[in-house]
């Protein structure tokens, strides 16, 4: 997977793409990161990358020629990869697990993040593939938004979490959240592991995960049930859980 990230500030990116998982794919050389001050793309005498809004208004606008220049140089370059141009904004679909696997599926991932008060609507028209939304709030950038769905989708990549089943199990794959975990010691300050966990019954303990996951879904993201077909045996768990309520 190749990355290309758009900013005005490239310096946000060294801590997150340098550290934990990040920095161990790109040193397996499973991932590559770009990052690009577009504005040395600018053709202003001043290196300007935005400008005032037509027809009045608050706020700066980020012109289009920096953004489409270097989107251009990207592509021009690597021209044969299966990719997707992702514009980070507000009013984008929110993200959610299954567009970080939908985009998971592609070569190359290359974002825009913009600044003051927008884009110029024609980069958003005649360049970008998605718009993206990490949330409904406002953020000072793009960048924030870029660095989680780099995270979220490099984790989904072959070869690099040590352990392969667990971006598989992670909440929001299965379309429910995830099942509690629990460690050594069995009793720690009286509070005791569930005894099912020390059974050895993988039947058994795959049955409590199941329902524990069901449970913990119902309590605190009831609205994930509402989207899942539900097996018999899940809605006899449900109307259990609801009748304990």
């Amino acid at each position: 997977m190749r990355y290309d990230v758009l900013t005005l500030f490239p310096e946000m990116f060294t801590g997150v793409l340098g550290s934990s998982i990040l920095k161990k794919a790109e040193e397996k050389q499973l991932v590559s990161f770009n990052i690009v001050d577009f504005r040395t793309y600018s053709e202003d005498k001043h290196n300007r990358v935005d400008d005032y809004p037509y027809g009045g208004g608050g706020g700066m606008v980020l012109t289009p020629q920096p953004i489409f220049d270097a989107i251009g140089d990207l592509t021009k370059v690597h021209s044969s990869l299966k990719k997707r141009i992702i514009l980070l904004c507000p009013q984008g679909e929110r993200y959610t697990q299954k567009k970080a696997e939908e985009l998971a599926e592609f070569d190359q991932l290359i974002f825009i993040c913009g600044h003051y008060e927008g884009y110029d609507e024609r980069i958003r028209e005649h360049l970008v593939t998605d718009e993206i939304s990490i949330g409904d709030y406002v953020l000072t950038g793009g960048e924030l938004g870029a660095m989680v769905i780099i995270d979220s989708v490099t984790r989904l990549l072959t070869g690099v979490l040590g352990n392969e089943t667990s971006a598989v199990t992670d909440s929001f794959s299965t379309g429910l959240l995830e099942y509690p975990h629990y460690t050594r010691p069995v009793d720690f300050r009286g509070f005791k592991v569930p005894e099912v966990l020390l059974s050895g019954h993988h039947k058994n303990i795959n049955e409590w995960r199941h329902r524990e996951a069901i449970k913990r879904t119902f309590q605190r993201r009831p609205d994930l049930l509402e989207k899942r077909q539900l097996s018999q045996l899940e809605k006899e768990w449900l109307e259990n859980f609801k009748d304990k309520c």
